[in-house]
């Protein structure tokens, strides 16, 4: 899942980075219960009745077509394989589009283009700037490796390069947020459904958590891969058609009129290199190893698919996500003092926007929420079946296996849900997941898949210590730059335990040649 950021300036005008994992999965926690909703009650303002009936048509028509594809390509499941990664068969149409519409979060629409209204293409620097670079690493660098190994999950890796136990341990680290993430996605998908319609948000909520629920437990990853299809292209088409709409009709000009000063990568405010440094790591390092962008590529029907087509996404993140940056860059000239700035977009399509358009605009917030849930999903239920669940139950058939995956989706959609009702529990419980695992995750990950340097101790500590050190620098200690803090405590422990776990292994294998060999008599 992605690592996102919670961005407050101190007195000494130093930014200070928080984070979740997205991939990547996501949205701030702000944007989950907030403004997202905002969006939508920005329709029911006056002159916003004109475009709810078609609105919430155009919503019901499109929730129902994406659950009516997941139930049709659940047919096409019958192993593990199958349900977990599609079969292993993905091309690179299928591929490219899911790993960008899972990628594609609500908060590069609303979120960015807020950031980037109000400190011009430095707000840019996490999204889309940051996740692409990602993206294009795990191209490089990871999906190929990775699909050789023929794991189902990322923790496969934990248990084939250090031990069963450390794997149920990464698993511990990698569901929780997850689960959390998709709890808050269904709440804001419930918040649209309630804002444009005359259900309670409960109602709303609960149908949300129903459709996403059983398109995912019965589909898997071809369900997911195939809705993402459709997510994507309404994605790209909405956003398309509205930038062109907007830039057409109003922004003819602003460009000539526009302030050299925000088009630097760097805020006003004057930043450490630290600091810098903390806001790129959290994006491209955090998001690096999610279980919901690893799963894609390992579906791919061959390594080098894996990996273009991660390339290929990273490219087409960067094109179809500088549309809301182009927005935000001549927002200030189109519609001036903003108190919110996230809220730009959405009152940006309410006074501009025809019914038709605004449609399309709903239609890419809800394509954003849909793709991260229905992952979100997935990757907590396939992480729990496959590496804790069935290991326990050697000699399972793979119908069984399959039953107990949905199972594990269909238990998890319910946690979500009542995550999702409780909505105070939802910001907090996701600002709360921001500490778990990244940093150990990534350290251990790129040892164990690069080298043969380190054993099952440097795995237990290495983990442990991401998470101790994330949560009291975070937390209690309130360090500056907490994420590098974690980042290179996790490599220290890494690197002097792997080393003690080394020349314990030569003490031993002098140890036994010192022996004397008995003579057969």
């Amino acid at each position: 899942m992605r690592m996102i950021r919670l961005r407050p300036l101190n007195q000494n005008d130093e930014v200070i980075w928080q984070s979740r994992e997205r991939q990547g999965l996501a949205v701030q926690a702000e944007i989950d219960n907030f403004t997202i909703r905002s969006a939508w009650s920005l329709i029911l303002s006056p002159g916003g009745f004109q475009k709810l009936n078609l609105v919430l048509w155009g919503v019901f028509a499109y929730v129902g077509a994406q659950l009516v594809v997941g139930l049709l390509v659940s047919r096409k499941i019958s192993t593990e394989a199958d349900y977990l990664l599609g079969g292993r068969r993905f091309g690179y149409g299928l591929l490219v589009m899911t790993i960008f519409a899972t990628w594609f979060g609500a908060e590069t629409c609303i979120g960015a283009s807020g950031e980037v209204y109000a400190h011009g293409l430095a707000g840019a620097r996490m999204d889309p700037f940051g996740y692409t670079i990602c993206l294009l690493l795990m191209g490089l660098f990871i999906a190929a490796p990775l699909w050789r190994k023929q794991y189902t999950t990322l923790a496969d890796l934990f248990r084939d390069r250090f031990s069963p136990g450390v794997e149920r341990l990464s698993v511990i680290l990698l569901v929780p947020t997850s689960v959390m993430w998709a709890g808050a996605q269904i709440r804001a998908f419930g918040s649209v459904l309630s804002a444009a319609s005359e259900m309670t948000l409960d109602i709303a909520i609960a149908l949300s958590a129903a459709v996403v629920i059983i398109y995912t437990a019965r589909g898997g990853m071809i369900a997911d891969a195939c809705t993402d299809f459709i997510q994507g292209i309404v994605l790209i088409l909405g956003l398309l058609i509205i930038s062109g709409y907007i830039g057409y009709e109003y922004a003819s000009g602003n460009f000539t009129h526009l302030d050299s000063s925000r088009l630097n990568l760097a805020y006003a405010q004057e930043e450490s290199p630290l600091a810098q440094m903390e806001s790129w790591c959290i994006p491209i390092i955090g998001s690096l190893l999610s279980q919901e962008l690893i799963s894609r590529t390992l579906a791919a029907r061959s390594p080098e698919v894996a990996r273009n087509s991660a390339l290929l996404a990273g490219l087409l993140y960067f094109c179809v996500g500088m549309i809301p940056v182009f927005l935000g860059l001549i927002g200030p000239a189109i519609l001036p003092g903003l108190e919110i700035p996230e809220h730009f977009l959405p009152e940006l399509a309410q006074h501009y926007l025809n019914p038709f358009l605004f449609v399309l605009f709903a239609g890419a917030l809800i394509s954003a929420i849909l793709s991260t849930v229905d992952s979100a999903l997935l990757a907590a239920g396939g992480l729990t079946s496959h590496n804790l669940i069935i290991p326990l139950m050697p000699g399972l058939s793979e119908k069984k296996k399959v039953m107990i995956s949905r199972g594990s989706v269909f238990f998890f959609g319910l946690v979500s849900y009542f995550l999702a009702v409780s909505a105070d529990g939802v910001h907090d419980l996701v600002e709360e997941a921001s500490a778990f695992g990244s940093t150990g995750i990534f350290i251990v990950v790129f040892f164990g898949l690069f080298t043969r340097f380190g054993r099952v101790v440097s795995g237990y500590a290495t983990l442990i210590v991401g998470i101790l050190v994330y949560v009291s620098g975070s937390y209690v200690a309130q360090v500056r730059y907490p994420y590098l803090v974690s980042l290179g405590a996790a490599l220290a422990t890494y690197l002097v335990i792997g080393a003690w776990e080394m020349s314990r292994e030569k003490v031993i294998l002098l140890a036994l040649d010192s022996q004397p060999v008995r003579e057969e008599t």
